[in-house]
């Protein structure tokens, strides 16, 4: 009872933005429709919020990465069950993001739009002077930064990721002295998040701005094109929970992904209810127990698995970059895409947890490999809110999988129980939702149960 209330305050705080977003996105469609100048002209409100959201890029980037090594060494800590289990989502995080990458080659939902030609010329011109400036040399000494701290000044999502990598090491190598600087980094990731959901609330205004343009620039066509993305979105993540995620379940395990996803029923309500899969976290915990994974292997794999295991937020990700890019009117060349999704593969780790989190690490993705795209990301803003049920729903069920193909792997898990309970014959007992699942395993970081998906 006290997750379902839980669930219901945390809609109460949100859902004015939900709507709030969606009356801007509608007014900003009109205006750009009946007046296209003064749509155009309010561009510049989109910007503004882009700019917002580019300012949060560093430290987000930065403390999210640090922290994301530590939990690595956490996991890992406990033996094979943590190795394979970062083994793992490792892997089918590659696999969502390289799935968003085909998916959006293929549709290409944005080329239809072709927004301000002058600045995709421009564009083109600034990424040709980025590549005649030099070749592998010189771009790799552009990632080390002058000093430590001006990585995080800069404007340099490549010399922020490469310093996260090296401190988050760094305290990894000095063992458990180091615990407490990365407490004092967790605390200023709340500080960062704080300011980031404070920025969030703005998201109305740049949508408004940001939709008005484009449809004053492009007319109604562009409501189709983020119809279509959003459309496409929604259909490649069913593909992949049950096309992708079910026939591995069914080949490893040996369960039948409907039989799961139809005993997580309860569940999949309390996630469309708020946004977030992380509302759920202690029920999937319960759950998993119920079904016959022994409960060391549910500690480690679910946790871990909700800053690392986000499929949802991986092909959201990649789609959104190729359909920014295509929009345009400047699309990402192979090399580029390659090289995005291996930044991905790493910045992703720190997109969970806290709306806009996803927006300021595709912002980071643009920023570090095509700068000329960032204004795009306005564009976004205004249909990101539509797809965060479809990013929760599949984050959710790749962690499901991911403690079933993992406790099958381990041999934890009693095959006759999963049985059992899938069946029906054994029903879940909502009494065992108690003080013991009320707070997640990872007991150092309770306030991941207030954030937002990204």
């Amino acid at each position: 009872m006290s997750i379902t209330t839980r669930g219901a305050k945390r809609r109460d705080r949100t859902h004015w933005l939900y709507i709030g977003v969606i009356v801007a996105v509608v007014a900003g469609v009109i205006v750009g429709w009946q007046a296209p100048e003064t749509g155009k002209s309010l561009g510049v409100l989109g910007t503004m919020f882009v700019d917002l959201i580019k300012m949060m890029i560093s430290p987000v980037i930065f403390c999210t990465i640090v922290l994301g090594i530590g939990s690595v060494r956490a996991a890992a800590s406990v033996g094979r069950i943590g190795g394979l289990a970062l083994a793992y989502f490792i892997g089918m995080s590659t696999v969502a993001l390289a799935i968003g990458l085909g998916v959006g080659n293929l549709l290409d939902p944005g080329s239809g739009l072709t927004l301000d030609p002058a600045t995709a010329d421009s564009g083109a011109a600034l990424a040709e002077q980025a590549h005649a400036a030099g070749g592998t040399a010189e771009f790799i000494s552009s990632i080390i930064p002058t000093s430590l701290l001006s990585s995080l000044t800069a404007g340099s999502v490549l010399q922020t990721l490469f310093v996260a990598l090296l401190v988050g090491f760094a305290i990894q190598g000095i063992g458990k002295s180091g615990e407490p600087i990365l407490r004092g980094v967790a605390h200023i990731q709340k500080l960062v998040f704080k300011i980031l959901t404070m920025i969030l609330w703005l998201a109305p205004i740049g949508a408004f701005g940001a939709i008005a343009n484009v449809v004053g620039q492009t007319g109604l066509n562009a409501v189709v094109q983020l119809g279509a993305l959003m459309l496409a979105f929604y259909l490649t993540c069913l593909v992949f929970v049950f096309g992708v995620l079910g026939s591995l379940l069914k080949a490893v395990a040996g369960v039948s992904v409907f039989r799961l996803v139809r005993y997580l029923a309860r569940e999949y309500l309390l996630i469309f209810a708020t946004s977030s899969s992380e509302s759920a976290l202690p029920r999937l915990i319960a759950k998993m127990e119920h079904l016959g994974v022994e409960r060391t292997t549910v500690g480690v794999v679910v946790p871990t698995g909700y800053s690392f295991n986000l499929d949802g937020t991986a092909i959201y990700l990649t789609m959104a970059a190729l359909f920014v890019a295509d929009a345009m009117g400047s699309p990402l060349t192979l090399s580029e895409q390659v090289s995005l999704l291996v930044f991905m593969v790493i910045a992703s780790k720190g997109a969970a947890g806290v709306t806009g989190a996803g927006l300021a690490t595709l912002a980071g993705g643009l920023q570090s490999h095509r700068p000329d795209l960032l204004d795009g990301v306005g564009l976004i803003v205004g249909v990101d809110r539509f797809m965060s049920e479809a990013r929760a729903v599949t984050n959710f069920s790749g962690n499901a999988v991911a403690t079933l193909l993992i406790g099958t792997w381990t041999r934890s898990v009693d095959r006759d129980r999963v049985d059992e309970v899938l069946s029906g014959r054994l029903p879940f007992d909502e009494s065992m939702l108690g003080d013991d699942h009320d707070v997640p395993a990872r007991s150092e970081e309770p306030s991941r149960l207030e954030k937002v998906d990204a």
